[in-house]
């Protein structure tokens, strides 16, 4: 008579179903999750490699976020220059056409909207701080705000808030770029161009109707201090759009990097999911096979067969 034991088979059957339902269980997760592991313990001897390139990405992320915030704010100084550049074009344009037409009735108005043009661009702002007035960007660059202001100031440089703190960004780890500018340096020259005008009005009266000689003298004796402002300005925005220029490629060179090393950590962590549901059905397949060999165990019991 052929001897018939079931404890044997039944533990060899229970381990191999605990066995596929584990593999299930790791494959489903797999599946669900479309990545290898949950933690670095599950991707085994490319743990280390795995914690480098995210550190390194970490640190590329952090020049590309600042890089992004400083090409903001260069924008905003660049608009800001702009602005300037065209307050001394404005006023420039002004005196020559009241020269031109020997009558001023309306220079004076002229050229207190090209001074406000100039205000506005030294009080530029960038996510809500003054972008010229260095360390102090919560301070207004200039306090002024009409021509009256140049000539009632113990001096031009009193109507300046900014501090003489130039700012600096790393572009990487290695290149640091200075990227401020400061509104003094800015202002000075287009605010002493427009001082002249008002110490003029103060001592002699606003400028009305047909120009006199010694009026038309004076105006004349004003164009090479706005086209010297302008042609300063001009050179400022050169500066700044160099480093725009920097930045935006540093932007996409820094993206770039970012996006390779996405990829590669993608191939260590993430799951070819082709692959992933073909093992998932395998080991379905599996769970099932077990059970049903471990249900069928139970018919050839002993006792069955004493039965």
């Amino acid at each position: 008579m052929t001897r018939v034991s079931t404890s044997g088979n039944y533990g060899v059957m229970t381990s191999n179903l605990m066995l596929a339902q584990v593999r299930q269980n790791q494959i489903g997760e797999q599946v669900s999750s479309q990545k290898v592991a949950s933690d670095l313990k599950g991707y085994s001897k490319n743990a280390e490699m795995l914690t480098a390139m995210k550190s390194a990405q970490a640190k590329i992320d952090g020049f590309l976020e600042q890089t992004k915030l400083v090409s903001n704010r260069l924008e905003m100084q660049d608009m800001g220059i702009e602005r300037l550049a065209n307050s001394a074009t404005g006023a420039r344009e002004a005196i020559a056409n009241a020269l031109a037409a020997g009558n001023a009735t309306t220079l004076m108005q002229q050229l207190q909207n090209a001074f406000g043009d100039a205000v506005q661009g030294l009080n530029t702002k960038s996510n809500g701080y003054y972008v010229f007035s260095g360390a102090k960007n919560d301070t207004a660059t200039t306090t002024a705000t009409s021509m009256a202001d140049l000539t009632a100031a113990p001096s031009t440089a009193s109507l300046f808030q900014n501090d003489q703190y130039v700012t600096t960004n790393r572009i990487d780890e290695s290149t640091t770029v200075s990227t401020g500018v400061l509104g003094d340096a800015l202002g000075t020259d287009l605010f002493d161009a427009f001082k002249q005008v008002q110490a003029y009005v103060d001592a002699n009266g606003p400028f009305t109707g047909n120009l006199t000689d010694a009026q038309s003298t004076f105006l004349k004796g004003l164009l090479p201090a706005f086209d010297d402002a302008h042609k300063d300005l001009v050179t400022a925005q050169g500066k700044n759009g160099l480093n725009q220029k920097r930045f935006e490629s540093a932007e996409v060179s820094l993206q770039d990097q970012s996006d390779s090393l996405t990829v590669m950590i993608g191939g260590v962590v993430d799951v070819d999911m082709a692959q992933a549901v073909t093992r998932l059905q395998a080991a379905q397949l599996a769970v099932q096979a077990s059970a049903q060999v471990f249900a069928s165990l139970q018919n050839s019991s002993l006792l069955n067969v004493l039965k």
